[in-house]
């Protein structure tokens, strides 16, 4: 694993965001969702997820998420993903979401 500093940490911009839509992905390449992430004042961003195992369409609407919100936009099929949906990746390679234990501003920044 490579050390990094504070000050590489504090680069990233990992912000609360709420599922506010969700669409199937046939399109891309692994199973994944289309997602559109309201993050208050920084707007709805658009995320593709591969999150089809553990969860549920419509489990996922109104659902906190944390997200990387700083990346550059990254083209998955005919979508462009703006930001990257952060979850605790398992052995067998599912992904489950990391979320506020409480209800915090949308758009609030992680430290």
């Amino acid at each position: 694993m490579t050390e990094i500093s504070y000050d590489d940490f504090e680069k990233v911009e990992i912000r609360v965001g709420k599922v506010i839509k969700v669409e199937d992905f046939p399109q891309a390449r692994k199973p994944a969702y289309k997602l559109w992430i309201d993050f208050g004042d920084l707007g709805v961003k658009k995320s593709s997820a591969q999150i089809t195992k553990l969860y549920q369409k419509e489990n996922l609407t109104h659902r906190l998420i944390l997200a990387v919100t700083n990346f550059p936009p990254r083209q998955i099929a005919d979508f462009m993903s703006e930001v990257l949906v952060l979850g605790v990746v398992l052995d067998d390679g599912e992904v489950v979401l990391i979320q506020p234990e409480k209800e915090v501003p949308l758009g609030q920044r992680i430290f």
